[in-house]
């Protein structure tokens, strides 16, 4: 059903300054996972991006290595990859929640973060989703990264020379000779 219907992309933002992006990746189903991947990379290379590949167990620690490299190290942005499969127990709902719901919360603490963590019934959804020819959630992922990037780099507050400087404050008596 979803093959049938018109989705509008938007145009990928220019950089005039480099931009550096972390794809974090629980290759549980390895094969879903690579195309994820490789969806994510061919879009981040279209827009000159660079990035780096860290993988994790599942998708349950992708928000946590997001937020240990965005506390450590020197990311513009990031993309979560992976997948999780309908099963048995409640197991699903719980990962899918779980994980989506803590990309969000680091998302509106101002880490830009492409969410392509799949969450399907079957296989084949996956497979099709991932798919870089088909529907290619993870470039979909890579590109919602860049568009959050360039949102917090237009939206930017100037460093430095704007609001109290403590060198400019002189507290009463003190320096001012009225005292």
């Amino acid at each position: 059903m979803a093959r049938t219907e018109s989705h509008h992309d938007l145009p990928l933002p220019d950089f005039p300054d480099p931009v550096k992006v972390l794809i974090v990746v629980a290759p549980y189903y390895k094969d879903i996972a690579d195309d994820l991947v490789a969806g994510a990379k061919a879009m981040l290379d279209s827009a000159g991006a660079s990035y780096e590949v860290v993988e994790m167990p599942g998708a349950l620690e992708v928000p946590t290595a997001i937020r240990i490299a965005d506390r450590q190290s020197n990311f513009d942005g990031y993309v979560a990859l992976g997948c999780v499969i309908r099963g048995e127990t409640t197991h699903y709902e719980t990962v899918c929640n779980d994980s989506s719901r803590a990309l969000q919360l680091l998302g509106l603490d101002g880490c830009c973060i492409g969410n392509g963590i799949l969450t399907v019934e079957n296989r084949k959804q996956a497979e099709v989703r991932a798919d870089p020819s088909a529907m290619n959630k993870g470039g979909g992922a890579a590109a919602a990264a860049l568009h959050l990037i360039a949102l917090t780099r237009r939206w930017s507050r100037p460093r430095g020379g704007v609001g109290f400087h403590s060198d400019s404050i002189q507290i009463a008596g003190k320096g001012t000779g009225n005292a």
